[in-house]
Parts: structure tokens; sequence; C-alpha cells
């Protein structure tokens, strides 16, 4: 922890002096029933007073709908929700404050249009008609100066970059004195040191007995640094509880998955001598509003290499992976890929060899109303053996191609024929995954956050399908927020931050501290 936050804590301490501990939240043989579909299966969950405790499951397990209804977002089917031992009736999020219970959303929930300020002021739940300005702002400023990290109270929510709405959402929480604090992924778009210190100060409010904290978290890291105790669900139902300090991590992954998984180390194959695939010379790219996001950067990525990119959402590397799909025209620079220079249009991308695993792929990679089948056609629909003349569709051979990558990339679908929007996830990710990667002597291949929001199987396989890539010599340009994946996965890492590269070191040989510092712009 930092002097600053050491301070920010004693502040927080003489501020918050309750008499009593946080109350005690119990869910009793909850069930909850959409339709004849089970979401909760008779779940209990017991959060004792100054603990911290993780809801851990993969996708699809239940974690959201329990949340949900223990803020009074959903009814449940059957089961009770006790406060100190007595029966709630929750049925609304105002309900779940008058008890002491917040929550931080994996979305965001402030009005874009307003000011951090009004935002601040609007997360109240009391019923004045009347604000008074600057009273609020004595309030607020003397709020803020305490604050673990500062955000402008004058800055409208569409001008903060993502990592700062993420803190803002738990700056409400804080600001609104919650004794029961529910975070849905909550570090998802912080860097590690904001993640660290953000959940460090929770840590020490929950050990000082005036904070109990639920978290819902992908990341094993957090959980066993900072949780007392976990709860597991898996399709709808609890599979097993405990103290973090009596489980190791594969014991864990075990019960949310149903079956014993070893961490597996993928050996990484040394090449002798390596090849520059992707050469990007000072490439410029404007946002959507004309501002300037890509701000004359370089970089080369070698065959049978993996470079990441880190750096907070919103300092211009969606712009710069879009300029390598083709989808934004640069500003400046070039492009080189296997030393021609490289425009991603279609006939270069497969002269070339250049695949892609992008953001939201469901939106930037597929149709949602085409079947699994003709969306793993999209790369190869036009040419033979799926195409006669580059015209005629032969789509038996486009059906049997499909039922093969669904064998061999465990994609989870009725058939070859549904529509691939009605896919989870995972799954819609798994699908593209086998039509970019399934294409023999690819080149290149550009990875942007490819397991974000997905489960826990999902990155697993995710992952290994990467690293063999780079194995078979491919050259891999990975973009991720996530600092624990490229420290993993990568051989090289680039930190970008306003635009710019601003860090670069060989992986083995990085220094966690300075990267976090350059994600954040120091």
């Amino acid at each position: 922890m930092t002097e600053a936050t050491d301070s920010l804590i004693q502040n927080l301490k003489s501020k918050l002096q309750y008499s009593e501990p946080p109350p005690e939240l119990e869910v009793v043989s909850m069930t909850k029933q959409f339709g004849t579909f089970t979401a909760l299966d008779n779940v209990s969950l017991h959060l004792k007073p100054g603990t911290f405790h993780a809801l851990l499951g993969e996708n699809g397990a239940g974690k959201s709908t329990l949340v949900k209804c223990i803020m009074g977002f959903y009814t449940p089917t059957s089961g009770e929700v006790l406060i100190d031992k007595k029966t709630r009736t929750i049925d609304s999020p105002r309900d779940a404050h008058k008890y002491g219970i917040g929550m931080v959303y994996q979305h965001f929930t402030s009005v874009p249009a307003m000011t951090v300020a009004e935002n601040l002021v609007l997360s109240r739940f009391d019923n004045s008609n009347l604000i008074k300005w600057k009273q609020e702002r004595d309030r607020l400023n003397a709020f803020m100066q305490k604050a673990p990290f500062q955000v402008p109270l004058d800055i409208p929510i569409t001008q903060l970059a993502a990592g700062q709405k993420q803190k803002l959402e738990i700056l409400k929480q804080i600001y609104l004195q919650s004794r029961i604090l529910i975070l849905d992924e909550p570090t998802s778009v912080l860097t590690p040191q904001e993640a660290d210190e953000v959940l460090g100060l929770l840590r020490e409010e929950v050990t000082a007995k005036r904070l109990s904290v639920l978290m819902i978290s992908h990341k094993f890291r957090e959980v066993m640094a900072f949780a007392d105790e976990i709860t597991v669900l898996r399709k709808g139902k609890l599979v097993g509880s405990g103290g973090v300090k009596d489980l190791t991590v594969s014991e864990m992954s075990e019960m949310m998955m149903g079956e014993k998984r070893e961490t597996q180390q993928v050996e990484k194959i040394v090449f002798p001598s390596i090849t520059p695939v992707l050469e990007i010379k000072d490439i410029h790219a404007n946002k959507d509003n004309g501002l300037e996001a890509v701000a004359g950067v370089n970089l080369t990525v070698h065959s049978g290499e993996i470079v990441g990119i880190a750096g907070i959402s919103g300092n211009g590397q969606r712009e710069l992976v879009e300029v390598l799909a083709g989808q934004r025209e640069a500003t400046g620079g070039k492009v080189l890929v296997n030393g021609e220079v490289y425009t991603a249009t279609r006939s270069q991308m497969y002269r070339h060899r250049v695949f892609a695993l992008p953001e939201e792929p469901l939106r930037n990679a597929c149709v949602p109303h085409m079947s699994v089948a003709e969306n793993m056609a999209l790369r190869t629909f036009d040419r033979a053996p799926q195409a006669k003349g580059g015209v005629l569709l032969v789509l038996n051979a486009i059906r049997d191609a499909a039922k093969g990558l669904i064998s061999q990339f465990s994609v989870k679908t009725p058939s070859p024929e549904t529509p691939v929007g009605n896919l989870s996830g995972g799954n819609v990710q798994r699908t593209v995954l086998a039509r970019e990667l399934s294409a023999e002597h690819i080149k290149l291949l550009i990875a942007a956050n490819p397991c974000f929001g997905l489960d826990f199987a999902a990155v697993e396989f995710i992952h290994g399908q990467i690293i063999e890539a780079r194995n078979r010599g491919v050259a891999v340009l990975l973009v991720s927020e996530d600092l624990d994946e490229l420290l993993k996965l990568t051989d090289r890492i680039v930190v970008v931050s306003e635009g710019k590269f601003v860090y670069e070191s060989e992986t083995k040989d990085a220094d966690f501290s300075e990267l976090g510092k350059r994600m954040a712009g120091h």
C-alpha cells in the first residue's frame, strides 16, 4: 500500500466510525426459475459480518442471478434472504440499500451526459427535490480528497476512460456508505496496481469489521490475495464452499468445472531464426470524433513470437487494431506484412495469411442470424471445395467442414444450422477461433481481448490455441487489458498510453510495478 492509500484508510476510518459490525447476510435455499429453466436450484450462501467472500463459477453458473435476487432485481421462486437472522423482503435496490447492501455492477451505471458530481449526487436514495449545490460541492470535494483515486468532478462521464468509469462505480458505494458491498468483476478494466489498491482498501475496511464484501471474480490471484471464504456454483447449484486458506487454486477450479484439471504449462519452442512478419511504422489514427487516438507508434512482430500490448481501455489500442483489420483508415504511416505494404483488404489477408480474433466477436466477426456453419465459412465460402467457380456454394461441403471444426474446437451447438447468435459468448468465440485458426499456413494472428467475459474453461482453451499457433511459427499480436493474461502468454510486452508506446520489455524481464505505472499514465 502507498502512503497516500494508508492516509486515505485512516481518513475513512475516522469518518466511518460504526458502533456495530456490518449486518450478517444469509441466502437460504434459494431457487429462481425463468419459465421451465432453473437458473438457481436450492442455493445457500452465508456472508459473515466483516468478511471478504468470493463467489465463483463458470459463465451460466448462476452467480449473477443470485446477486440480482439479493439486490431485488429478481424475485426468487423460493427461498429467503436473511439480514441479521431476520427474513427480509427485498423488491428493489432501494430496499437493498435500506439494509446496507450496495452493488458495483459489471456494466457501468452512470448517466453518460452528466458529470461525475451529478452522478454521485444522483446515486443517493434520498427524496430531496432541491439540491443545494454549494453544500453538495463542499461535501464532494472533501470526499474526493480522501478517495483512493481521483476522478474529476466536473467532467462528463462520456469523457472518462473505462478505468475511471469503473473507479467511479466503486466510489459511489463508498460515498453511500454501504455496509455490505457486492462486486461483480470489479477490476476488469483496472491496472494491477489500481486493482490491488482498491481491493486492498476494501480489505482493510473488512478487516476492521466496518464492511463485508461479496465479490464475483474470475481472477484466482485476487481471490487468493483478498478473500476469506468462497462459495462455488455450477449449473445453478451449490457445489462447494470453504476457507481460502484451506483450498488450492486447482481445488477451486475442480469444484467449478466438475472435473480435475491440472494447470498445463505449454512449452514454447525456441526458433533459431525469426523473421519480421508485421511491421507497424509511425502509424497515426483518429478516434471517431476526429481527435488523435494513435500517435505515431512503431512495432515489429516476428514469426514464432507473441507480442502483447497492455493498456487501460481508451488509450488507442482499439483504433490500432481496427487499422490492422482494415476497419479504420490510418492518417499517417504504413503497415508492412511479410515486407509488403498492407492495407488489410480481403485479398491481402488471404495472400499474407492474416487472421484475427476480434473483441466482441458477435458484433465484429459474426453475422448473428446466420448459422454456425455459415459463419465458419466466411473465410472460405468462395473457394473450392465450398464453392464452384467462386459463385456456386456447395452447401454439403460447408456443412461437413463445420462439423469437423465443431468437433475439433469443442463448440457446443445444437447443430451446424443453429444461428450463431443463439450460442453462449464462449461458444461464439470458439466458432471464430475455429474459423481463424483452422486454416493451414497462418502467418499472422491479431487477437484483441479474446477472453474478455469468458469462463475459465473457454479462457484455458483459447490460451492453449494461441500458444500452439505461436509454436507453429505464427506471429501473434495480442492486445489485452488483462495484464495477468499478457504476462502468462507473451514473449514481449508493450504498454500503450494516450496513443503512444511508453514501455517495452521482454516479458521475462518486465518490471511489474513499472508496467502498472505506465499503464496508469505515470
